[in-house]
Formats: structure tokens, sequence, C-alpha cells
């Protein structure tokens, strides 16, 4: 892995102190790691509602029903 050296402000440093305190977390770098996978995985979903809309746009209708539009997004998760 690489090391890193980063700041935090004062509120989010005591947030993720608070976070191992609780035991959620063996440390800030496992935290700052999940959080970092959730923002990307979060990123992904986006991208793919994005592309979406943009064919929905483009086509001007979509044929998929709202359980159907559910069960991809769900799918791409």
């Amino acid at each position: 892995m690489k090391r890193q050296s980063i700041s935090f402000t004062e509120p989010n440093d005591e947030w993720l102190k608070s976070q191992i305190a609780s035991k959620e977390y063996a440390s800030k770098s496992e935290l700052v790691n999940e959080l970092i996978r959730q923002a990307r995985k979060q990123e992904k979903q986006i991208d793919w509602i994005r592309e979406k809309i943009e064919l929905a746009e483009a086509s001007g209708f979509t044929s998929d029903n709202k359980a159907a539009i559910l069960k991809q997004s769900k799918e791409n998760q």
C-alpha cells in the first residue's frame, strides 16, 4: 500500500476518532479507505444513472418500467 500524509479539519478528525473508539474501524486508514470505496461505488452508480438518462433523452422514451429500472440499478451496485 502507498503511504500518504493527510490533514483533517478538527470536526472531521473528531468524527474519525469517534468511529475508531466505537470499534467500528481499527484505524483512521481503514476508515478512510472504506469511505473511498463507498465514494467510488457511488460514483459508478451515478455514472450508470447518467448513462441511462442520456440514452432516454436521446431516444425520447424508455420501455423499461420502474421495477425493471430498479432491478437493473440494484444489479449494478
